[in-house]
Parts: structure tokens; C-alpha cells; sequence
């Protein structure tokens, strides 16, 4: 009772500061509510009742287990505390997750692309090109089979082709927001077309993936280049205006640190990054797990998605710095003023056919933030949805499970809440009403393709070397 007394007069002394700048309050708001959630009483032992009574059953041997747990938990990361959420050892690559078979059908130093091997006799004649986030692996697509987004497309007769990073080191301190687009999107968009014998093809961006896809629709349209059919666009941010929950990480004093650490390895440790993520959910993502792991000494589940997410990648220092600074920061791209590749990229730039998938609890990529985004594209033909759930369960959410609903609303002349408003809501998941939309952009039926050509023979099996690969960092032992 102390603790919830002390929890809400320290949140009402926030809520009651007047006269601060907006971004000031949010941080404030945000560092309040992480000294709430330490404090928690169920954070300690003495004051966590279901720890106490564990540890009498057991006779100790919970805590024993919890302490052996840390100090596992501080040996895999030199030292520093980081709460294992997933038993790594329940999964392998290739073999109980990312098992969609396909083929790597081109490598260059920033990607392998991975075209997949037909499940249908036909396919579409337009193919589909995938480009997920680098902060993560692509294989958040292609979880546990009863999960999987690549595999689901697949066997709807597609030719699909996805994109997987590589996890840069120092080697890539050079690599920057350019050389995502022309060593990247450019390339991958190339490559599909020598493949697919087609000039057209359709593409999706997820996250971070999503607003460079944006930059390069933008950057084709100034060339002239009519490649990219339709675009759809995963929680992708293009409007930096309104930040939500990363405001306290956006501050110039954040920027500078990450700034003066990059400056010194030439890339951002992926750590960083998933640590900044946990603490926008810190009792889901730390303390519960903590509790669970450290003081109730039992051991991480086996969870897929938990796996995907201790699994991080690391960004190279010039891409984080131009992407902090002119998208975040600046939002000089939604302003009509990024100056990249030699043109002046604009939102307005953005003019084919478009959907955007959005999530109703993301608080990475806030919905409305995205709306914003996506009223400003020059494009005439624009869906907008919004599927329940957050920045990935409203995305890997299969028909099958029958779990998260979705709205829609096709007039989007109004601001984002008259939107929601008026929008109607449908039980189920996106993906069939998405397909539909997908299959109008990507015309007749043609003989199944098989990965490869005789110009690209296959390289390997998915999921590939790129998406296993730990590259040794500056500082850590080889």
C-alpha cells in the first residue's frame, strides 16, 4: 500500500509540472515511470510473497537455481546483466525456425537475397520482394511454420524474394543511409528483375526497412524509374514529427553519447538497442523475466518470438548517426529536405499504389505517427489498416490463430483519431484482406519458378550464412 501511495503522488507531481517544453515532460513522464517500476516491491526478495513461498517448497534450491541463473546470464555477456528472455538452445536456424525452403540467390557485402521455392504449381507474374528491419533478423517473418508470414505468401502463389542483412561490424563504420539504398534496395530491386524475367515488381518495408523504402520510392521517382508496382509498408514511421515513447532517446545529450560511442568502434553494439527497447517495456521485458529467472530460479521458456528477440544486429555508425539526426531528429524527409544521392527526397515523391499495416499498442512505431506519414504521400491509391495488437504480434498474426482484429477505413482526408472513429473493425487477421489487395498489383498466372538462373546458380540454403554470422567486435575475445 506504501509502495502504490509513493507510485502515485511521485506520477501526480509529474503530471502537475507546468511550464516545460513537451519533450521535456514526456522524458520526465518516462524516467518517473522507470523509478516506478524498479521500486516495485515484487522486484525483491523480501518483499515478493510468491518468491518467499517458492524458495520454502524447494527448500532454497530456487534460489540456488536463480543464482546460477545470474551468474550464467552475466558470464554470456562479459560481465554485464542482461536477463536471458528465451532458452537459446530450443532453436536452430533451418531446422525448427526459418525453415521456409528457398535458396540465396545473390551476396554482396550488405545482403543475401533468398528467393524461395514454390508451393503452387502457378504464381503471380509480378513477384514480391521483402525488405525487413537491420535492427533485427528477416526471420521474424519466418518463425515456427504455424507463424510464418514467408510461408503463408508462398503457398498463396507468389514468387518471393526476402532481403537478409548482414550483421555489420567496424569494417562498415563507412556505411551510411546511401549505401543501404543504392548497395541495398537498388541492387536487391535489380537482381528480382534479371530473376522474374519481369520490369515490375512489388515490394514491402518493415519498421526501419519501411521508411528507407520510402526514401528510395522517392529517390526512383525523381530518376524516373518506373520499377516498384505497389509498396506496402509494416509499422514503417515517415512523419518524425510525433516520436511517442522514444522521445526520451531522441534528446541531442542521447544522440551525443551514441554518437561519441559509434565514433570509437565504427558500428552501435545491437546490446544498446535492445536494452533501449526493453525499457519502453520494462516489466514485460526485465523485471518480470528477472523475478522468473533470478529469484524463482526457472528457466526461459522456449518461446519463438522471445528467441527472435535476443538476436539483434548491430547498425553501422553512419547510418545510426544520419538516421538519428536528419530522420528523427530533423524529420527532414517528411520537411521535403533530405538531401541524399545527389536529389532532394520528399514524402510528397512517394507515388505508387500503397498499403500501410499499422499496430493499435505499437510503441515503437505509434499508429498515428504512421497515418501522419502516409496522408503526406503523393501516391492516389492509399489503403490504411490498423491490426489490434503491438510492433510485432499485430504483424505475425496468421489466420489460423484467429487472434487480433483489424480496422479499416478507406476515407483518409481526416486526421488520425476522425479516422479510427470512423473506421470499421473486422475479427481476424490482415493477411487475406492484404492478399487481396496484393493480388490485383500482380498480374496473370505463370509456371512456378524455380530459385536460381544460370546466372545467379544458388548459393546456399536459406536461411543463408548472413543471418547466423556473429562477426567478432572490437573489445570482445576471439
Amino acid at each position: 500500500q506504501q509502495y502504490l501511495i509513493n507510485a502515485e503522488a511521485l506520477r501526480q507531481a509529474v503530471e502537475d509540472a507546468q511550464d516545460m517544453d513537451p519533450a521535456e515532460k514526456k522524458r520526465l513522464v518516462y524516467f518517473s515511470q522507470q523509478i516506478i517500476a524498479m521500486m516495485s516491491p515484487t522486484n525483491f526478495l523480501a518483499t515478493n510473497p510468491d518468491v518467499l513461498e517458492r524458495a520454502v517448497e524447494t527448500e532454497g534450491e530456487s534460489l540456488v537455481k536463480g543464482l546460477e541463473n545470474l551468474i550464467a546470464d552475466l558470464e554470456a555477456n562479459n560481465g554485464e546483466l542482461v536477463v536471458k528472455l528465451a532458452d537459446d538452445s530450443a532453436f536452430e536456424l533451418g531446422r525448427n525456425i526459418a525453415t521456409t525452403p528457398g535458396k540465396v540467390v545473390f551476396r554482396n557485402r550488405m545482403f543475401e537475397l533468398i528467393q524461395y521455392s514454390p508451393q503452387t504449381e502457378t504464381v503471380h507474374e509480378t513477384p514480391l520482394l521483402v525488405f525487413p528491419p537491420w535492427i533485427n533478423k528477416y526471420y521474424i517473418l519466418d518463425l515456427k511454420p504455424q507463424n510464418s508470414l514467408i510461408k503463408w505468401v508462398v503457398e498463396q502463389g507468389y514468387t518471393l524474394f526476402v532481403v537478409s542483412w548482414v550483421n555489420p561490424d567496424e569494417t562498415y563504420s563507412d556505411v551510411g543511409l546511401d549505401t543501404y539504398i543504392t548497395e541495398g534496395y537498388l541492387t536487391a530491386i535489380e537482381q528480382v528483375k534479371q530473376l522474374s524475367g519481369q520490369k515490375r515488381l512489388n515490394v514491402i518495408g518493415y519498421c526501419i526497412a519501411g521508411t528507407t523504402l520510402a526514401l528510395t520510392l522517392s529517390y526512383l521517382h525523381k530518376k524516373k524509374d518506373n520499377s516498384i508496382k505497389s509498396a506496402t509498408f509494416f509499422t514503417a514511421l515517415t512523419d518524425f514529427s510525433d516520436q511517442g515513447e522514444f522521445t526520451p532517446f531522441l534528446t541531442d545529450d542521447f544522440v551525443d553519447s551514441l554518437e561519441v560511442e559509434m565514433a570509437e568502434k565504427g558500428y552501435l553494439n545491437h546490446k544498446i538497442m535492445a536494452r533501449t527497447f526493453s525499457f519502453l517495456r520494462s516489466n514485460d521485458l526485465v523485471y518480470r523475466p528477472a523475478i522468473r529467472s533470478y529469484m524463482m530460479g526457472e528457466s526461459p521458456p522456449a518461446f519463438d518470438l522471445l528467441f527472435w528477440n535476443g538476436d539483434g544486429a548491430n547498425l553501422p555508425g553512419r547510418m545510426c548517426t544520419e538516421y538519428l539526426r536528419w530522420l528523427c531528429q530533423q524529420n527532414l524527409f517528411a520537411r521535403g529536405e533530405l538531401e541524399l544521392l545527389g536529389e532532394t527526397l520528399s514524402l510528397k515523391d512517394v507515388r505508387v499504389p500503397l498499403f500501410s499495416i499499422t499496430c493499435e499498442t505499437d510503441h515503437i512505431a505509434a499508429w498515428k505517427a504512421c497515418f501522419n506519414g502516409v496522408r503526406q504521400m503523393g501516391s492516389r491509391s492509399k489503403t490504411f489498416l490498423v491490426s489490434e495488437s503491438g510492433h510485432i504480434a499485430g504483424i505475425v498474426n496468421p489466420p489460423s490463430k484467429k487472434k487480433y482484429g483489424h480496422y479499416v477505413n478507406e476515407d483518409l482526408s481526416q486526421d488520425a483519431d476522425s479516422w479510427m472513429a470512423g473506421a470499421e473493425f473486422h475479427e481476424g487477421s490482415w493477411w487475406p484482406r492484404w492478399e487481396e489487395w496484393l493480388a490485383k498489383r500482380s498480374g496473370k498466372m505463370v509456371p512456378a519458378r524455380v530459385p536460381g538462373d544460370s546466372k545467379h546458380p544458388a548459393i546456399c540454403d536459406a536461411p543463408g550464412v548472413y543471418v547466423v554470422a556473429q562477426p567478432r567486435l572490437i573489445g570482445e575475445p576471439a
